[in-house]
């Protein structure tokens, strides 16, 4: 009998059971030692609610508007690399589950499925992610498809000039050209059911890199892997991208509150709080410690919104009431997509839903607006 999946942690099991080691780490895997991906969740954790009762909340609404358009929850799909890795067709399976649950899917630049087939997914909330490398024609071939394709939003990511060190990468020869050891191949032959799906859909590879489908772009797809990005990007850029892109433009990866207030004056419409899901610098500050911070420089101009971390309905309940229009999740979804495929990504969304109807139910809120930062105390023990 299959095990019950009943969280977060229950998906994240049996996708270690379900993928080879090294798309596992690849997957779970931080910068260095791990530290700012364990300082995500401590200081999550560390974030208690003090609920409100008595308050009407028999009509309880999750929705929220984000640029004229409507979400059914504060949440979204983050963008996420080399989903193909995890389940064949994954950008397009996630992207079919964002829909499902009436929330955006961010495709991002390392996906493994092309804009355009994304882009006929029955959502109309789908946003793009851009990194710019070196070559900076690869970006501007990008946004213009994604302009004719109709993605909603373009998401620059800002937090990469270099790869962040992946130990767990490094250790296990993950990199391309994919040139398996033989430890890797008896760990591979130790999961038949990826390993078959592996070889009916063959290696995925970063397809938007061309504009013409099928082009040869090894090199480049080697590059972004590891993070070979244009160090020269600068707040000039955003002037750059306005000539290219007429519709929300945000920046993900501020975390520092002077950079946030700059983002405002250049005319960003809006900031994801992220520190890339601990996978670049190890000493960075958590996301959620930076958001507060983030949230006073905006001081209500833009939305801001958060990753990094968030593995519940009741993380994205905390986030929301310290000032986050939302939350972006992304581990969650892949565990639920090597558990399960699409199903299990679109379960996992649904039980984050459940969670947070019941956090914001039993802090006395019947919308996300309700929620606010005097429900917020830290774990440490007061006594008055």
């Amino acid at each position: 009998m299959a095990s019950m999946k009943l969280n977060v942690d229950d998906y994240r099991r049996a996708a270690r059971k379900a993928l080879p080691r090294f798309v596992f780490d690849y997957v779970d895997g931080g910068a260095e030692r791990g530290e700012c991906l364990r300082r995500n969740r401590s200081d999550l954790d560390q974030l208690v609610v003090l609920p409100r009762v008595l308050r009407n909340t028999s009509s309880l609404d999750t929705s929220i508007e984000v640029f004229g358009q409507t979400w059914r929850h504060p949440f979204a799909v983050a963008p996420m690399g080399f989903n193909g890795l995890t389940r064949p067709q994954g950008d397009l399976l996630l992207a079919s589950a964002a829909a499902r649950c009436g929330i955006p899917f961010v495709l991002s630049t390392a996906s493994n499925a092309r804009l355009e087939a994304v882009a006929k997914s029955p959502s109309p909330l789908n946003w793009m992610q851009l990194y710019v490398m070196r070559e900076r024609s690869i970006a501007e071939q990008i946004v213009r498809r994604a302009r004719r394709a109709d993605y909603g939003a373009l998401v620059l990511t800002v937090d990469v000039p270099v790869s962040g060190y992946r130990e767990r990468d490094v250790r296990n020869g993950f990199r391309l050209p994919f040139r398996p050891s033989p430890a890797m191949l008896f760990n591979l032959a130790l999961h038949p059911a990826w390993l078959m799906r592996f070889l009916a859909s063959g290696m995925p590879a970063f397809v938007n890199l061309a504009e013409e489908e099928g082009a040869d772009t090894l090199k480049l797809q080697a590059a972004l892997l590891s993070r070979e990005m244009d160090r020269s990007l600068s707040w000039e850029t955003i002037a750059w991208l306005r000539r290219l892109w007429d519709r929300p433009l945000l920046i993900k990866g501020i975390l520092h509150p002077e950079d946030a207030a700059k983002a405002c004056t250049e005319g960003v419409d809006g900031l994801i709080v992220s520190n890339h899901g601990g996978r670049q610098l190890d000493g960075a500050i958590s996301s959620i410690g930076a958001l507060n911070g983030v949230l006073q420089a905006v001081d209500g101009r833009i939305p801001v919104f958060a990753d990094s971390g968030f593995r519940s309905g009741l993380d994205v309940a905390k986030a929301l009431a310290l000032g986050a229009k939302g939350v972006f999740l992304g581990r969650p979804l892949l565990y639920g997509l090597a558990a399960d495929g699409e199903q299990g990504a679109t379960a996992v969304l649904g039980l984050i839903a459940t969670e947070l109807e019941r956090a914001m139910t039993l802090a006395g809120a019947h919308e996300p607006a309700a929620l606010s930062p005097e429900i917020l105390r830290t774990a440490a023990l007061h006594l008055h």
